[in-house]
Formats: C-alpha cells, sequence, structure tokens
C-alpha cells in the first residue's frame, strides 16, 4: 500500500471510530508503528486529525471533505487521463472557465500550452496557468477559502456574470442521476451554478467514486450537463443512468 492510500485509510478509520491508537492503526493497515506516527505527524499537519500520546483523534466531522493537499495526492493518474481527455475536448481560441479542486487542477495543468483563453476559479488553478505562453488568463475577484483556496462570494460570481464561455469545466464531490452534481460547501455550490450559467458547454469531471456519493449542496441537475469525463472504473450502472439522461460520458 502506497503512503497516499494508507493516509486516506487512516483518515476514513479515525473519523468512523473519533480515535484510534497507533497499534490499531498499525495492524489495520499492515504498516509499522513507526511508520504510522510519521503518517499521524503528516495528517497533524494538514488539520486531519490531532495527535494525542498514542494515537489520534479525527478533526473531520461526518460530511466534511479531506484537506486539499490530502485529496490532490489521491488518484493522480486517474485524474491525469481525466485532464487530457477534457484537453482534447477544447478547441484553441475557446474560452473556457475552470472549476476548483484537485481535478480541475490537473486539467489546468493540461492547458498550459494551449491557445485558450481560461479564467480558474481557485488560486491553485490561477498559479498552475500564470505562465503559459500562449493562453489567455481571466483572474475573477473573490474571497478563497482557507486550504482549498477556490474563489467564493458575490465577487466572484459577478465576475462569472460579465462573461460568456464557450465551455465550463466544472469539478463535483457528487454526481448521480437522484440528486444531480452536488458539492461540500454552499458557497461553492453557488459559484457552480454562476459557472454553467455563463458558459454554452458545461463539461463535469469526476472520478468513479464521486458517481455514487451525494453531498450537501446541490449545484445542478443531469440535465445541465453535456459531458461527463471519468476514469475506466466508473461502473456501468452509473454511466448507463447518465447516457440515459442525455449526457455524454467519457471514460479515460
Amino acid at each position: 500500500m502506497g503512503s497516499t492510500d494508507r493516509w486516506r485509510q487512516i483518515t476514513d478509520a479515525v473519523r468512523e471510530a473519533g480515535r484510534m491508537g497507533v497499534a490499531e492503526l498499525a495492524e489495520l493497515t499492515g504498516a509499522s508503528e513507526m511508520t504510522i506516527r510519521r503518517d499521524l505527524e503528516v495528517l497533524a499537519g494538514q488539520g486531519v486529525l490531532e495527535r494525542y500520546r498514542g494515537g489520534a483523534r479525527s478533526l473531520l466531522l461526518y460530511g466534511d471533505e479531506p484537506p486539499f493537499a490530502l485529496r490532490a495526492r489521491e488518484g493522480l493518474e486517474s485524474k491525469q487521463r481525466i485532464a487530457a481527455e477534457v484537453a482534447a475536448l477544447l478547441a484553441d481560441g475557446e474560452s473556457v472557465v475552470l472549476d476548483s479542486g484537485t481535478t480541475c487542477l490537473e486539467v489546468a495543468h493540461a492547458l498550459e500550452h494551449r491557445r485558450l483563453t481560461v479564467m480558474p476559479l481557485s488560486l491553485h488553478g490561477v498559479n498552475a496557468l500564470a505562465g503559459a505562453p500562449q493562453l489567455t488568463l481571466l483572474v475573477p475577484g473573490g474571497r478563497p477559502r482557507p486550504g482549498e483556496l477556490a474563489l467564493t462570494g458575490p465577487l466572484t460570481t459577478a465576475s462569472l456574470a460579465a462573461v460568456r464561455f464557450d465551455t465550463a469545466v466544472i469539478g463535483c464531490c457528487g454526481l448521480n442521476p437522484a440528486d444531480g452534481l452536488t458539492a461540500y460547501d454552499l458557497d461553492d455550490a453557488a459559484v457552480k451554478r454562476a459557472a454553467i450559467a455563463s458558459a454554452r458547454r458545461v463539461i463535469a469531471v469526476a472520478e468513479s467514486a464521486k458517481l455514487s456519493r451525494t453531498a450537501l449542496a446541490f449545484v445542478a441537475p443531469l440535465s445541465a450537463l453535456h459531458v461527463v469525463v471519468t476514469d475506466e472504473a466508473a461502473p456501468d450502472d452509473a454511466t448507463g443512468a447518465l447516457a440515459a439522461a442525455g449526457v455524454t460520458v467519457r471514460k479515460v
């Protein structure tokens, strides 16, 4: 098991139990206690948990999204394949609004050498594209969420209302036929809705695990989406339901 998978297993186990000891986590993961202690220090530094002598207690409530730094390492190869597919769907000269989140950050990296106009909705995305030689970068206003650095608030939605984009690339926390596209944060959901409203085409990016999740804040029904790009592990029943709703599904 790689360190990223182990960190996720530790995070989930401690959140479910409330607190766990080093010995318990070592038995759960098959790692040494010394490795677990190092892992707990890393996760404590990311705000996931709080260390105490011999163990750790969770700082994440049920329904909380894990920190950006932890999520950014998860499923990186899948996110990069998704990003490459999204880049292939964009024609040079298009104007694109690019959502926040770890998968959309990989999309930003995939667009660095393209001739596009792009408005990223996070400071992570802005930083990734700031030196792009051929790209026209639009920077919205707004208040960055700590850690996530997603831009939110009335300045962000006003920036989106002032522009009409060819394509919106939207991330999500959950996507399924019953509940549509959802997000963990209410302010983030409002920005996603504004981005969707400002674009002629909407491409949603979602790792396969998100196709069975529903988060707190409703963003949009499936009818608002034109394309969903996901990974090859996406279950057929989920992708079939998306296709039945008129959404083009690309599995990579």
